[in-house]
């Protein structure tokens, strides 16, 4: 028979009443009679009926992640250090995949509504649902905290990385390399990638430079997106006039990058030098290893569940921009360009 809450009264020395303002936190107790309670728990190891706590308190003890692709491993690094801080507080976790399809996120956000989630993390939402305000008009009944969207376009608070600044860091470091013919590989319907090809065009502009080449490679975040980006980025450096840098929007698209170079006969960094985006574990374990931007996946993840927490626990309804820094991580993917600068222009 599974131990139960009038086991623990039992033990404790105390009413069915007073366990139960324990567990649910909400009248005060002396702390003494706490501590008892608490030691009748551990020893019985009783664990609460969730579904009557819920009844009770009007809440799930549950939260749900929105992610458009969990093969991405940005994704799951934040959700991993979501469900860490989410964990210790007690909240189980609900994760789902959009696969970077609009209606589908919806209809997930939906569903986790009407299982009465606590509240909700959006990674990298759909741009569409963004500009449209669908998270506007949830927020209104549901604690939301968007991760990586417009800062903008929505009135939900949000927690993100300094995306432009590190941007910028990595084609300053290609242009202190001497490169000035630099690719832009990126991903399709993305908030994330239409700044970081809006920074690559304003980088080519003010240093002057004509070169500019744009691969979208479509979805992003599957597996499918390597051989994608091998693909375009072999036709590419089969071209006369190839580049002699990539960036590459993140680091799966930057492995088939380094692919299409290694099937080609092209060394890297020798003869082209490649920069991927998000630092995940893939950056350390290609051949070289990557250079990539860092984005403090791990922060990002406990301060967009610490802040979800805020507004749950506490009915916080002060919306909240909180944009992480990035830094670029220098690995063995890049070098001095070998073509003299004439030959670039």
């Amino acid at each position: 028979m599974p131990t139960t809450i009038n086991d623990v009264a039992r033990e404790a020395g105390v009413s069915i009443t007073t366990v139960s303002r324990v567990l649910n936190n909400n009248y005060p107790v002396k702390e003494e009679t706490r501590i008892k309670i608490e030691e009748a728990i551990e020893k019985l190891n009783y664990k609460p009926n969730t579904m009557a706590r819920s009844l009770i308190t009007k809440r799930s003890a549950a939260i749900g992640i929105i992610v458009p692709g969990i093969t991405n491993l940005f994704f799951p690094t934040i959700v991993e250090a979501i469900e860490e801080m989410m964990k210790s507080k007690g909240y189980s976790v609900n994760l789902s995949n959009t696969d970077g399809e609009a209606s589908k996120e919806i209809k997930l956000v939906e569903e986790l509504t009407a299982r009465q989630a606590d509240g909700i993390i959006v990674i990298d939402p759909a741009i569409e649902n963004l500009h449209r305000g669908f998270y506007d008009k949830l927020s209104k009944n549901l604690p939301v905290i968007i991760v990586n969207g417009s800062p903008d376009s929505n009135k939900c608070s949000f927690v993100c990385y300094d995306e432009e600044v590190g941007t910028i860091e990595a084609f300053r470091y290609l242009l202190k390399l001497g490169h000035k013919k630099i690719a832009f590989v990126r991903g399709h319907k993305s908030f994330s990638y239409d700044i970081k090809e809006k920074i690559y065009k304003s980088v080519l502009k003010d240093e002057h430079l004509q070169y500019e080449r744009i691969l979208n490679v479509g979805k992003g975040n599957s597996i499918e997106v390597v051989e994608r980006a091998q693909s375009f980025t072999e036709e590419l450096l089969k071209s006369d006039d190839r580049p002699t840098a990539i960036f590459a929007c993140n680091d799966l698209m930057a492995v088939g990058v380094m692919n299409a170079c290694s099937k080609l006969g092209i060394e890297v960094p020798k003869n082209m030098s490649v920069v991927g985006f998000d630092n995940t574990i893939l950056a350390n374990i290609t051949q070289p290893k990557l250079t990539s931007v860092d984005l403090s996946m791990k922060e990002i993840g406990h301060r967009a569940a610490l802040e979800l927490l805020d507004i749950i626990e506490n009915n916080t309804r002060v919306r909240k921009k909180i944009i992480i820094d990035t830094s670029l991580v220098v690995r063995e993917s890049c070098g001095e360009c070998r073509m003299k600068n004439e030959e670039q222009i």
